[in-house]
């Protein structure tokens, strides 16, 4: 098993599969099992999303998958930062072996992207999903993550999701409400996401387009809109819409757009409806 050390969060644990252009995908290979997996099922979450998203593009790239979510949450730092974020996503590179790579990642970690790329110059490519890269919704989510904090530890119904956010009510199939799972992070591992946006606040990544070279591509569903609660700070994280107003000059900036129809924010994670969009166009745009 390769390791790759974190600046004081201890080690992290890389899987690696598949032969070809090396792509960065910090998602846990390991399946959640057991009463987990039937929550997670429960919320629309694929309990073997990163092992899916492994076996599906294994067979044309070289895959360094990584849980980097569940590794923070495990290690908390209090200097949860762009700079530091950057910092582990290339130690968990050179960990591997990889020069130049590929990097995918989704909501919180997919805005990491756009840092990491702005702080490298060894991205092959940059897929983005579930957050504008421009015009990201950053001052909302600072509101949420603050809110999250305050309310972590206190026993109140709410739910706590590892995009760094929260989710008031579920707007799927079933008559599954979020208000019924009781917040269960910690202080510490929310204060993190406070940290993050905190280190955002004022950031124009309408300025930095010019510092991503590499080939880019950027989705989201276009039902990926959360009205939060007023506990949550009553704000709207409207990512389709920020899509939606910010297409002209995404497509001047260089990012090739994808819209999925109908699918929310959970929705359009899963491994279902990301393999079509980010295989081929992976396959087009990173050669060895």
């Amino acid at each position: 098993m390769t390791t790759a050390r974190l600046a004081e969060a201890g080690s992290i644990e890389l899987e690696i599969h598949g032969t070809g252009p090396a792509l960065l995908l910090p998602v846990d290979p390991r399946p959640v099992e057991g009463p987990r997996a039937g929550e997670l099922r429960k919320w629309g979450v694929d309990p073997a999303l990163g092992r899916t998203l492994i076996e599906g593009l294994g067979d044309a790239f070289t895959v360094v998958a990584f849980p980097y979510e569940n590794h923070i949450m495990a290690n908390t730092r209090t200097d949860f930062t762009p700079d530091r974020i950057a910092a582990d996503l290339l130690a968990v590179a050179d960990a591997a072996g990889l020069g130049r790579f590929a990097y995918y990642g989704y909501s919180w970690l997919a805005l990491n992207g756009l840092q990491l790329a702005m702080r490298t110059d060894r991205l092959t490519a940059l897929v983005m999903g579930g957050y504008p890269p421009i015009g990201g919704p950053y001052p909302e989510m600072l509101q949420v993550t603050r809110a999250a904090n305050a309310l972590s530890g206190t026993g109140d119904p709410a739910a706590w999701n590892t995009d760094g956010g929260a989710t008031a009510e579920w707007d799927g199939e079933s008559d599954f409400d979020w208000s019924d799972v009781e917040m269960t992070a910690t202080k510490d591992q929310t204060h993190q996401f406070v940290a993050m946006y905190e280190a955002l606040a004022g950031f124009d990544d309408r300025a930095v387009q010019d510092r991503i070279t590499c080939p880019r591509m950027c989705f989201a569903g276009t039902a990926d809109t959360i009205v939060y609660e007023e506990k949550w700070g009553g704000v709207t994280v409207d990512i389709s819409g920020g899509f939606t107003a910010a297409l002209p000059e995404l497509e001047a900036a260089g990012w090739d757009v994808r819209a999925l129809d109908g699918l929310d924010h959970t929705q359009a994670m899963q491994p279902q409806n990301v393999l079509p969009i980010l295989r081929p166009w992976l396959a087009e745009n990173v050669k060895d």
